[in-house]
């Protein structure tokens, strides 16, 4: 039995959105290895939170909770930003970041 199509990490579709969210505020954009290398970073950098469904996280966790896990996401997103453009990729040229 493979439980890998049955469990994920919650962090994984917040930190993708909030990737996308600081980028437009921003007025910036990557390519699918820029934004990948950024949610790598934040990512890792978060507590991992495996679920089956959405709503088990809804269910278990305070608003209060659910708010500093939003702020967390954030501020690792945003020091992910930080992060891999300081140190960039080898394989990335400086027009692959706009």
């Amino acid at each position: 039995m493979s439980i890998s199509h049955h469990i994920r990490n919650y962090y994984e579709q917040p930190v993708a959105e909030e990737i996308q969210r600081q980028l437009r505020e921003m007025q910036r954009r990557g390519d699918s290895g820029y934004l990948a290398d950024i949610a790598c970073v934040a990512l890792n950098r978060l507590p991992p939170r495996y679920i089956r469904y959405e709503v088990d996280m809804a269910f278990y966790m305070s608003p209060d909770e659910l708010v500093a896990m939003k702020t967390q996401i954030s501020e690792q997103v945003s020091e992910a930003i930080a992060f891999v453009d300081k140190h960039g990729r080898e394989d990335e040229s400086d027009d692959d970041i706009q």
